[in-house]
């Protein structure tokens, strides 16, 4: 087995599980890719994928497969890129969630560089879920994200704790910016998409509270929201990092609720078997020094 049996199987599997589009892709022959397929089958003396009607599926054994391959892959790639790049600077590819790109990234990045100019970095701003999937592919070396991982391959390490406001118009004659929680779970609310980090955090203390609520907008942008806000459309829950500049110029204002506490944690999340070189650590000391003075 070598590895290029593993770059056939997993570009196979890439392509919905056809042979006809991983040929394409590698400028390979498709009894080539079948071929390579077969001999691990062979190897392994195990099925990797079920033939039904002229379509392959993964078995579970294959699936399995898949997971160790993705693995095995990505470590193969570092250090190719490591190795092959030695007397270079390297790349460093991150990923940040849309908080995290919106206020906290650009502050880091313009610390980065000025600590270490000659390295190269790739930024990709994308909501928390596209991320996680871009560092299963090996496509990030780590990303800073605001909501806890569940995939048991990832590693999570905290770096900085901040909150969730309240906002809502200035013109709000609400009583001395203070309400209850039933009357909170009454407003209108204006809240960013299911699967952001702060849309979870939000759900999460609402559920643990009693607390349901249908929101009347959703968007993927802040900024979407807080003008809808500032219009009186509505109330909204966003990072304090992201609110704080409207606030001060008096174009919104933040409301406290009663025994709800909408608590934000941010951290650094990268594959567990990703060998963390000196620059991942130069930038995750770099991103904690910034985020202590935030």
């Amino acid at each position: 087995m070598k590895i290029r049996h593993l770059q056939i199987f997993l570009s196979v599997c890439d392509h919905e599980n056809s042979v006809t589009q991983a040929a394409k892709a590698l400028f390979m022959s498709q009894p080539s890719v079948t071929q390579a397929i077969h001999e691990l089958e062979e190897y392994y003396k195990v099925r990797l994928f079920d033939r039904l009607s002229r379509r392959l599926y993964l078995t579970a054994a294959g699936e399995e497969f898949q997971s160790y391959a993705r693995r095995l892959m990505g470590i193969y790639e570092d250090m190719e890129n490591r190795f092959s790049n030695w007397d270079g600077t390297g790349v460093l590819r991150i990923g940040a969630s849309m908080t995290w790109g919106t206020s906290l990234m650009p502050r880091i990045m313009h610390e980065f560089r000025k600590r270490y100019p000659n390295t190269h970095t790739r930024v990709i701003i994308q909501p928390s879920r596209f991320l996680q999937d871009k560092i299963m592919q090996n496509e990030l070396d780590l990303a800073l994200l605001e909501t806890p991982v569940q995939n048991s391959a990832l590693h999570a390490d905290h770096l900085f704790s901040d909150r969730l406001c309240v906002i809502t118009s200035a013109d709000d004659e609400i009583t001395e910016n203070k309400m209850t929680k039933e009357e909170f779970a009454k407003r209108e609310f204006l809240l960013r998409e299911p699967g952001s980090g702060s849309r979870d955090i939000f759900e999460q203390v609402m559920e643990r509270s009693g607390l349901s609520v249908t929101p009347v907008w959703e968007a993927e942008s802040t900024t979407a929201l807080l003008n809808a806000v500032e219009q009186g459309m509505g109330i909204t829950v966003l990072p304090r990092l992201l609110v704080q500049e409207s606030a001060l110029e008096g174009r919104i204002k933040e409301v406290k609720v009663q025994d709800l506490d909408f608590r934000q944690d941010f951290y650094v999340v990268y594959h567990k078997d990703k060998l963390i070189t000196r620059l991942i650590k130069d930038f995750i000391a770099c991103s904690a020094d910034v985020l202590h003075i935030v």
